[in-house]
C-alpha cells in the first residue's frame, strides 16, 4: 500500500512539474489593450509606417510625471508603389489618453529636389530615446523618385536621421549617415530597421544594402555607429549576411536578451533568424518556424522585437490564418514567446495583437512606454493585392479604414 501510494504521489508530481513548465510557456502573463489613435482616409492617400519614441518623464520639453510619446508616420499615394510624403507626427503627454492632430514637417522631413528632375523623400522612419544623449534620434532611408512619381531604377540610397526638439515639437533637417565608399554601400539603408543602444551609448544599427548595379540579392549588416547629439557617425560594421532566394536580406531588427544579441530579417520566401554574442558577429541564419519544426509562415515583410524581463517576444504576420484575400497575408499581427536557444517561436503562445480587417498590417514598430507598458503601433495600409492593388475599396469590404493602431501590452495592472 506504501509502495504504491508512493508510486501515485511520485505520479502527480511528475504530472505538476510538467503542468507547471507548459504553464511557464502559456501563462497569458499580459492583458492587449487596443487604441484606434486615428481612422479615416480622403481615398487618395492613406497613413503608413507609424513607429513611436518616448521622452522620459521629467525630461526637457516632457511631463514630469509620465513619458512624452511622439508617434512619426507618413501619407502614402495610394495609386503608387511606395510613393510617400512628409513625415508628421502626433505626440501624447498622458500616456495615450489624448493625441495631437498628425503635425507635417515638410521643411525638415518632405520630398526635396535633387536638381535633376528626380525628388527624394524619407520614409521608414523610426524615432526612439538615445539615453546617453538625452536625444529623441529617427532613423529611416531615402526613397527616390522620377519626375512622373515612380521608383527610380537603379536607385541609391542612405540611411537618414533627424533629431527632435521636444521644446519646439519640431525635427531637425535630415543628414545622410557616411557609409564607407564601396559600391556595395552606395543603395544601403535603415528603413524599418529597430535598433539598440548599448550602455556607452553607441549605437547597433542593423541595415541593408546592395550595389544597385549588381543583380545579385542583398544583405544585411549591423553597423555601429555613434551620436553625439546631433551627427550619426559610422564606426565599423560586422558580419554581412544573405541567402541566395529572391532579394536576399532585409529589414532587419536587432535585440539584446539574456546577454546575446538576436537578429530577425525579412526574406520574399521566409523571415530568417539569427543570434550572436557581440551584435555585430551572428551564426548562420535560419528560417523562422514554430516550435514543432513547421514553418512560421512568415515571408516577403518586416518582424520585431518585444522583449519584457525573462521573456523574448516577436510581433509579426503570418500564412494560414483566413488572410488569403490580405496582400502578403500581413494581417493579423501576431505576437508570440521565443525560445531564445532554438529559435524558434512557441505555436501556443501565439496571439493577436492587432486583428484583421481587409487591410495589410505588415509595417509597425515598437516601443517601450513605461515598464510595464510596451506599445505595437500600425496603420491598415489602404492598398490590396492583384490585379488591381490599388482598390481600396477591397480592404474597406472587410471593415479598413485607416485606423492608426496602438496595441498596448500590458504587463501589470495599473497602478
Amino acid at each position: 500500500m506504501t509502495t504504491s501510494t508512493q508510486f501515485v504521489e511520485r505520479c502527480f508530481s511528475a504530472l505538476a512539474i510538467t503542468l507547471l513548465l507548459n504553464q511557464s510557456v502559456l501563462a497569458d502573463d499580459f492583458q492587449i489593450q487596443l487604441d484606434v489613435l486615428s481612422s479615416g482616409f480622403d481615398k487618395k492617400t492613406c497613413w503608413v509606417h507609424p513607429r513611436a519614441g518616448t521622452l522620459p518623464a521629467g525630461t526637457p520639453g516632457a511631463p514630469a510625471s509620465v513619458p512624452a510619446v511622439v508617434l512619426t508616420m507618413n501619407k502614402l499615394l495610394l495609386t503608387g508603389s511606395d510613393v510617400y510624403y512628409a513625415i508628421n507626427d502626433m505626440r501624447t503627454d498622458d500616456l495615450g489618453k489624448t493625441w495631437s492632430s498628425p503635425s507635417p514637417h515638410k521643411e525638415a522631413l518632405g520630398r526635396w529636389d535633387n536638381g535633376d528632375g528626380t525628388t527624394r523623400s524619407i520614409c521608414d522612419f523610426w524615432p526612439a530615446w538615445h539615453a546617453k544623449t538625452g536625444k529623441l534620434l529617427g532613423i529611416g532611408h531615402t526613397v527616390w523618385y522620377t519626375a512622373d512619381n515612380k521608383l527610380l531604377k537603379p536607385r541609391p540610397r542612405h540611411t537618414s536621421y533627424s533629431v527632435y526638439d521636444p521644446v519646439r515639437r519640431t525635427w531637425s533637417v535630415r543628414k545622410n549617415l557616411a557609409m564607407p565608399d564601396e559600391p556595395k554601400f552606395k543603395n544601403a539603408g535603415a528603413g524599418s530597421s529597430q535598433r539598440y543602444d548599448l550602455p556607452n551609448g553607441d549605437i547597433l544599427l542593423p541595415l541593408y544594402f546592395k550595389d544597385p548595379n549588381n543583380a545579385g540579392p542583398g544583405s544585411s549588416t549591423v553597423v555601429r555607429a555613434r551620436f553625439d547629439g546631433e551627427n550619426l557617425t559610422y564606426l565599423e560594421h560586422g558580419d554581412e549576411l544573405t541567402v541566395p532566394e529572391p532579394r536576399g536580406l532585409g529589414e532587419p531588427s536587432i535585440t539584446r536578451f539574456h546577454g546575446r544579441f538576436y537578429l530577425t530579417l525579412r526574406n520574399d520566401v521566409a523571415g530568417y533568424v539569427t543570434s550572436g554574442p557581440d551584435g555585430l558577429h551572428f551564426d548562420k541564419p535560419k528560417k523562422w518556424t514554430f516550435d514543432d519544426g513547421s514553418d512560421l509562415g512568415n515571408y516577403n515583410t518586416q518582424q520585431h522585437w518585444v522583449t519584457h524581463g525573462d521573456d523574448l517576444y516577436l510581433v509579426y504576420t503570418r500564412r494560414g490564418a483566413n488572410n488569403d484575400h490580405v496582400m502578403r497575408h500581413r494581417a493579423p499581427l501576431f505576437i508570440a514567446r521565443v525560445d531564445p536557444e532554438r529559435l524558434c517561436v512557441f505555436r501556443s503562445t501565439e496571439r493577436i495583437l492587432v486583428p484583421e480587417h481587409g487591410a495589410r498590417l505588415g509595417n509597425f514598430g515598437v516601443v517601450d512606454v513605461t515598464p510595464i507598458e510596451t506599445w505595437v503601433t500600425v496603420a491598415e495600409w489602404m492598398q490590396t493585392t492583384r490585379p488591381d492593388p490599388f482598390d481600396y475599396t477591397v480592404p474597406m469590404k472587410y471593415g479598413a479604414n485607416n485606423r492608426v493602431y496602438a496595441a498596448r501590452i500590458l504587463w501589470a495592472k495599473p497602478d
